[in-house]
């Protein structure tokens, strides 16, 4: 079997970039997209690299970010540019490969093992590739090359902003053993503190563990810790991953105490998803209640119906009756959440590329 020739191309901070690309009084400022000082703030979905000296990160809450670095400058987010400058991208990458995997709006794998353009160097395509992107778009991107998916993902992450790492067949087994458990894209937080305290610090120390050793610690994923880090990876780069949910949630500039300032929020957030769902031509026959609580406490309330819907008055019916039986009195709620699941025989002929949701 052929050696694959793997890319996975990241842009850069993307929806900041974007920002500072359009508006001069951004460039070269400390920028948070999304959040807001105001109220309960929400969450920065993507800051600036000046903001990120500071050591803001998306996902932080708004307060957080201000305390860390307190001129930073919030921007509302312009969720349309982005989707049109991302389909902009995916043009760029469809001039050498038609397998194209996107993850998101802002990055996504390229098989280039058979490229378009006869090029034959996933380097050469990868350079090529950010050099487009930075002269039609006035955008920087990073990218990994290798021989896989995992290892062409942890490349493309080494030398941003701006970056391409490339990972030769040779060197993958060794570049594993010597990644630090933190790194390996998957391992978050709480298990690599578990990795940790069980003195495992690099690829090269799980790599001293039997399959089963893993398993019995890690659960399934071990399976997953003992191939990937021998550098074995097949999965294939996929152009069009099923959608397995649709969804949409919001988090409140204040928390909600009562049914009668919930149900509303249940109607403009079923409305998101009912749009989405009719959009593709999907029906769900799973609901899904998701409520976070002020204490940052998180439930789930879940209802499978006998056909598939998307509607707006099923959804929020069901997911009105779904709050109602967390007993929702004398709490206090920051996040509301609909999602539709369990598309079955109720999902068009074609599949649905992987949808991009905010």
């Amino acid at each position: 079997m052929a050696v694959r020739k793997i890319i996975h191309i990241d842009m850069d901070a993307f929806y900041a970039s974007v920002e500072q690309r359009d508006n001069p009084d951004y460039r070269g400022k400390a920028i948070a997209v999304g959040g807001s000082p105001e109220g309960r703030g929400g969450v920065v979905a993507t800051a600036s690299y000046e903001a990120r000296k500071y050591g803001v990160r998306s996902a932080m809450p708004s307060k957080r970010a201000l305390q860390l670095c307190p001129h930073i400058i919030f921007v509302y987010p312009r969720f349309a540019v982005y989707r049109e400058v991302s389909q902009h991208v995916r043009e760029i990458f469809s001039r050498y490969t038609d397998l194209i995997e996107p993850l998101s709006l802002d990055e996504a794998y390229l098989d280039v093992t058979e490229d378009k353009a006869g090029i034959g160097s996933a380097i050469a395509i990868a350079q090529q590739i950010k050099q487009a992107i930075r002269e039609e778009l006035q955008l920087t991107a990073s990218a990994g090359v290798s021989i896989n998916k995992f290892v062409a993902k942890i490349a493309s992450d080494m030398q941003k902003p701006d970056g391409l790492t490339f990972i030769a067949p040779s060197q993958v087994e060794s570049f594993m053993e010597n990644l630090p458990v933190e790194k390996f894209f998957g391992v978050g937080k709480v298990t690599a503190e578990k990795m940790k305290r069980m003195h495992l610090h690099t690829g090269a120390d799980l790599k001293k563990l039997t399959e089963n050793d893993l398993v019995q610690h890690f659960g399934k994923t071990g399976r997953f810790y003992y191939r990937i880090v021998r550098g074995d990876d097949d999965r294939p780069v996929q152009p069009h991953r099923e959608t397995k949910s649709v969804g949409a949630e919001d988090t409140f500039p204040h928390d909600l105490t009562t049914v009668e300032e919930m149900y509303p929020q249940l109607e403009k957030i079923g409305q998101t998803v009912a749009n989405r769902l009719q959009k593709h031509q999907l029906k769900g026959k799973t609901v899904t209640l998701k409520i976070k609580y002020s204490d940052f406490r998180q439930i789930t309330r879940n209802q499978s119906l006998p056909h598939g819907i998307n509607d707006l008055e099923t959804i929020v019916s069901t997911a009105k009756q779904l709050l109602l039986k967390t007993e929702p009195d004398d709490v206090k709620i920051r996040l509301l959440g609909i999602t539709l699941s369990n598309f079955g025989e109720d999902r068009p002929a074609q599949d649905s590329p992987q949808l991009s949701l905010f």
